[in-house]
């Protein structure tokens, strides 16, 4: 059992938690709790941490027996010492990046792409991937200026979706786009100079949604490459909702669409 927070271990999983550049270079992030901890799959685990406490509880037996191979037990100062969180599950895993080709994400006329343009909020990056399965996307697009999707705060918002939902981190985005395009991709932003409302293009065939930075919206130069800006109505003073819910909208537009196709 690790008895000391100066351990090799414990330095690295905080280092793992504070720092993109460390998470990077070890190719590994972090998942606290028992929900993200036991969705990982096997594969993807190189270390589970468990505090004392929490090992010797009887819940989660079959989950514990599964990755008993690659578990410590850590003393509940130590770990509590070791966790992001105000309130620590008892549970860590230390998992490896995913890593997606762009060809991934396309799937024929079945193909749904959210296409992100430098959000900064961890927990909306997080809402989306977590929506985005929910709602059926194919997969997500976003530039290096996005957040850090393997962020703490962002890991925690997808609930384990981050394990499903394939994603491409792109050092082009227009080129990006101009590939999605040629794949018959028809891409729609939404935009506050948008004249169509969001539910009127059929969005039944091979489609993308492009959402913009929180403060800034889309780019122009990015905003231009979309076949057709859409636009949520408003109603009262508001001009624009938050890029997580404008996502959702879209993206469950889309699945309600298709659902009725499928009828």
């Amino acid at each position: 059992m690790i008895t000391s927070a100066s351990n090799k271990s414990i330095k690295n999983v905080q280092a793992l938690l504070s720092k993109a550049k460390e998470r990077k270079k070890q190719g590994v992030f972090v998942v606290e709790g028992p929900k993200m901890s036991f969705e990982a799959p096997y594969d993807w685990v190189s270390a589970v941490y468990m505090s004392e406490s929490f090992f010797n509880d009887d819940r989660f037996k079959e989950e514990k027996k599964r990755f008993l191979d690659k578990t410590e037990i850590v003393s509940d100062p130590v770990f509590k010492s070791m966790s992001d969180t105000q309130t620590p599950q008892g549970v860590l895993a230390i998992v490896k990046m995913p890593h997606y080709e762009i060809d991934e994400l396309f799937k024929g006329d079945k193909t749904e792409l959210l296409v992100l343009e430098s959000i900064q909020d961890p927990g909306n990056l997080g809402t989306m991937i977590r929506t985005g399965e929910g709602a059926g996307v194919s997969g997500i697009i976003m530039n290096r200026t996005t957040v850090d999707i393997f962020n703490p705060k962002t890991v925690r918002s997808t609930m384990g979706s981050l394990y499903r939902v394939p994603f491409y981190i792109t050092d082009d985005l227009p080129e990006t786009i101009e590939y999605a395009k040629s794949n018959g991709v028809s891409l729609y932003a939404a935009h506050l100079k948008g004249k169509c409302s969001y539910d009127r293009p059929d969005y039944t065939g091979a489609c993308g949604f492009m959402i913009g930075n929180e403060g800034n919206g889309l780019s122009d130069e990015i905003a231009d490459m979309a076949d057709t800006y859409i636009r949520i109505p408003m109603e009262g003073a508001v001009e624009s909702l938050n890029a997580a819910i404008s996502a959702t909208l879209l993206m469950y537009e889309c699945n309600r669409q298709r659902r009725l196709l499928g009828e």
